[in-house]
């Protein structure tokens, strides 16, 4: 399993339209095929500020969320893109285990 941490800054006073798209994204994501967490945070110190927590059973599952195309309901890249004042941030993570991590995956990982 993979993770990754996203930190995305969004023009000044559009944190919350930033955060409301990101939420339209990850509601489309419910389901995808080996997508495990999908949550989107908005910083309580910066409310321009939003973060995003993924966990993928691996790179391939992520990557084909990458290129699967916007459902009708779901905002374009473009969409998010437009919002940010600055590229955003990633962390590549290795996913260990914890709260809310997959129990089947969990029993694995104690293997």
């Amino acid at each position: 399993m993979i993770g990754r941490l996203m930190t995305m800054t969004a023009h000044p006073g559009r944190g919350g339209e930033l955060a409301a798209v990101l939420l339209r994204v990850a509601r489309n994501l419910r389901g995808f095929p080996g997508c495990e967490i999908y949550l989107i945070s908005q910083d309580a110190a910066d409310p321009d500020t939003v973060h995003i927590t993924e966990v993928w059973r691996d790179d391939a599952s992520a990557q084909a969320a990458l290129a699967a195309p916007p459902t009708a309901d779901g905002p374009a890249p473009a969409d998010v893109l437009a919002l940010l004042s600055s590229p955003p941030s990633r962390t590549d993570l290795t996913v260990l285990g914890g709260v809310g991590f997959p129990a089947d995956q969990a029993d694995q990982a104690d293997r």
